[in-house]
C-alpha cells in the first residue's frame, strides 16, 4: 500500500496552485469543477511520491492559527517535501522568507536526524522542507 494523495482546503485555489508550482515544482493537472456543489480542485503532482489535492468550496471553515496560539492539535498537522540536500533546504527557506511567507521552524538538524525547516503555505498549512 501507499498514500496516493493528501488534500487541503484553500480559499484561493489559483494562489495555492501557483505557490506549489513556483516553490515546490508541482505540476497541476486539469482543474476539476463540480458546478452543483460549487467545488473546484487541482491534483498537484511532484517528481516522486504522493500527490496533493487542493480544493475550494464555499462554507469551508478557516483554520485560525491565532485561536490555536501555536498549540498542536489533532488532524493532519504537516507534510514534508524532500528537496534533496541541506543547501537546497536553506536556499528554499530563504526564498520563501524573502517572498513574505512565514517561517515557523528555522533550518536545523532535528533530534531524530532530519535536517529541515518549516514554512506556512498561503492558507497556514505547515510544510516541512527536508533533505
Amino acid at each position: 500500500m501507499k498514500i496516493d494523495h493528501l488534500a487541503l482546503w484553500t480559499f484561493d485555489l489559483e494562489r495555492s496552485r501557483l505557490f506549489y508550482e513556483k516553490y515546490f515544482d508541482a505540476k497541476a493537472g486539469d482543474k476539476y469543477s463540480n458546478l452543483k456543489k460549487d467545488f473546484e480542485s487541482y491534483f498537484l503532482s511532484f517528481n516522486d511520491g504522493c500527490r496533493l489535492e487542493i480544493m475550494q468550496m464555499p462554507g469551508v471553515i478557516p483554520l485560525d492559527p491565532e485561536q490555536l496560539g501555536g498549540k498542536q492539535h489533532t488532524g493532519l498537522i504537516h507534510f514534508a517535501v524532500s528537496v534533496g540536500d541541506k543547501a537546497t533546504v536553506d536556499i528554499l527557506t530563504e526564498k520563501l522568507r524573502t517572498a513574505g511567507y512565514e517561517i515557523v521552524g528555522e533550518p536545523r538538524m532535528t533530534g531524530d536526524g532530519y535536517y529541515e525547516s518549516v514554512v506556512l503555505d498561503p492558507d497556514g498549512n505547515r510544510i516541512e522542507i527536508t533533505i
